[in-house]
């Protein structure tokens, strides 16, 4: 807004002054100003600064409209009533679109979410900030940077005339193609920038490539469900995992406090009981518990002790060998029940889920019982672990109807000044085609580790074995025992095939529940 000044007629001498004040050359001159009435002031500035004022007032920042080159300018031809009605439409559309802002920003606020007026705007190329040559390359469907696939032949299988004719059996041809379709690959498969490089792929290498690939692809996803579903060394897969945590949160554990033994078939951990849900079960303070490895390689040779069995022969599938690992945690629950009613020291039955099998802990505060081998024991206990051992054996034999198959002093335990017997899960009863051979090979064990250990009494396999089956079999070396063993199996088979299986001395186990969640 122009200034504009209003003058007044000067004040009248009051006295007198200084001649030189008013004749000084260098003094200021009195200049004469335009006066206007106040009446004409009033009616043009003062309206303006009270439009202004409310306008800020209602929209605070409005972005004010910019003069074209339309409206102002000594150049610009006004003789024309088209260059007239062009300007004046031009600010009409400005004027429009500012106030379209203003309305934005009174609508918008500062709210995350806004609306836009963009597509009601008038003037859009003059408004635009971004320049007509940017390119964002990313919203282009074509890449200058990426190499051009090769094009592909028409239907009627051949490009060009004459002499310059090129099939679609050409070899150049076909090794492009080839080289574009390596691209279909599986992601984990590294082809390469073979397009961009101009690669030829012969239709035997690209047929060996995509056959490597596939066979690739095939195995990652082998190595994924084999890590998904089986149990590791010292680990649990995530179905394993997922029951321990139910036994936690149930309360029938308190915690699972970490490893403590690795075997062949299995992993046992130690956890401390919590609360059964019935009151008849009660849960020892100390629990062990045993998970048999899902990974199937340790039991591809082990089928020998649970398909000739025939508590588990009509169950028994070779087919599925991942029955054969729940079966074989059954099979260890079974013979544990027998041992615990017949009265022989070993850990007692909890509970059993899928193959996780929960039993008593042999030991005290986190730390497990020392097997046989690794305890010392003087020539008095030593004596007395050899009649307790031969007791055992008896005790097993004739009333639980069990042989061991697998007994030595790695699968003894010392403990309270006795010894305990673990990992029963092979354990065979003596009408097993096989049961007799398992019951001498315990037999030579136990022997010879008490005879190492100096028991004077201790005696022989083949007397062992007598004093165990009550056989009386008088042969003088190990070849012909071993022959009559054979033979009294042979009876033993074809005399369960011919009247039938050998009637259990227990008739019911008194099994634990069996969960199959």
């Amino acid at each position: 807004m122009d200034p504009v000044g209003v003058a007044a007629a000067p004040p009248p001498e009051t006295g007198p002054g200084p001649a030189w004040r008013s004749k000084c050359p260098w003094g200021a001159p009195n200049t004469t100003s335009i006066s206007c009435s106040l009446a004409d002031v009033m009616s043009e500035q003062l309206a303006k600064e009270l439009q202004l004022e409310e306008e800020n007032t209602v929209f605070p920042e409005v972005v004010a409209v910019a003069e074209g080159p339309f409206i102002a300018g000594e150049n610009i031809d006004t003789s024309s009533d088209l260059m007239l009605a062009q300007m004046l439409q031009m600010e009409f559309d400005r004027e429009y679109d500012a106030q379209l802002r203003r309305e934005e920003k009174k609508i918008n606020g500062d709210s995350k979410v806004s609306i836009s007026f963009e597509n009601y705007r008038k003037v859009h190329p003059y408004d635009s900030d971004s320049s007509e040559d940017e390119v964002d390359w990313q919203d282009t469907r074509h890449d200058p940077y990426r190499a051009d696939k090769p094009t592909t032949t028409p239907r009627k299988g051949f490009i060009g005339k004459g002499k310059d004719i090129t099939t679609k059996h050409d070899e150049v041809v076909c090794g492009r193609k080839n080289t574009a379709r390596m691209e279909n690959f599986a992601p984990e498969f590294q082809v390469g920038d073979g397009i961009g490089m101009d690669l030829k792929l012969s239709n035997q290498v690209f047929n060996a490539l995509k056959q490597h690939a596939y066979s690739e692809e095939r195995r990652s996803a082998r190595l994924h469900e084999k890590k998904e579903h089986s149990t590791a060394e010292k680990a649990v897969d995530p179905k394993t995992r997922l029951l321990m945590y139910k036994m936690v949160n149930s309360g029938m554990l308190e915690t699972i406090t970490g490893c403590i033994s690795t075997g062949k078939e299995s992993v046992v951990f130690h956890a401390y009981g919590g609360k059964s849900a019935t009151e008849d079960k009660v849960i020892p303070p100390e629990c062990a518990i045993k998970v048999f490895k899902t990974t199937l390689n340790e039991f591809k040779n082990r089928d020998k002790y649970i398909k000739d069995d025939y508590r588990f022969k009509d169950r028994f599938s070779k087919l599925n060998p991942r029955k054969i690992i729940r079966m074989w945690a059954e099979k260890e629950m079974h013979n544990l029940t027998r041992m615990q009613n017949a009265g022989i020291p070993c850990p007692q039955v909890v509970i059993l889920k899928k193959h996780v099998l929960v039993m008593s802990f042999i030991g005290q505060d986190q730390v497990p019982a020392p097997k046989l081998k690794d305890v010392t024991l003087s020539s008095e206990d030593m004596k007395k672990a050899y009649y307790q051992v031969l007791n055992m054996m008896q005790q097993l034999y004739k009333e639980c109807n069990l042989v061991h198959a697998d007994l030595s002093e790695y699968n003894m335990l010392w403990h309270d000044g006795k010894v305990w017997l673990i990992d029963v899960s092979q354990s065979v009863e003596p009408t097993h085609p096989h049961g007799l051979e398992f019951l001498f090979r315990d037999c030579r064990n136990v022997s010879q580790f008490f005879q190492k250990g100096g028991v004077a009494e201790a005696l022989n396999e083949r007397e062992l074995f007598n004093a165990v089956s009550g056989f009386n079999i008088t042969a003088d070396n190990e070849v012909d025992f071993q022959a009559e063993i054979e033979a009294l199996e042979k009876m033993n088979e074809d005399h369960v095939q011919n009247h039938g299986k050998k009637l259990s001395m227990f008739s019911s186990d008194g099994d634990p529940p069996i969960y199959d969640e």
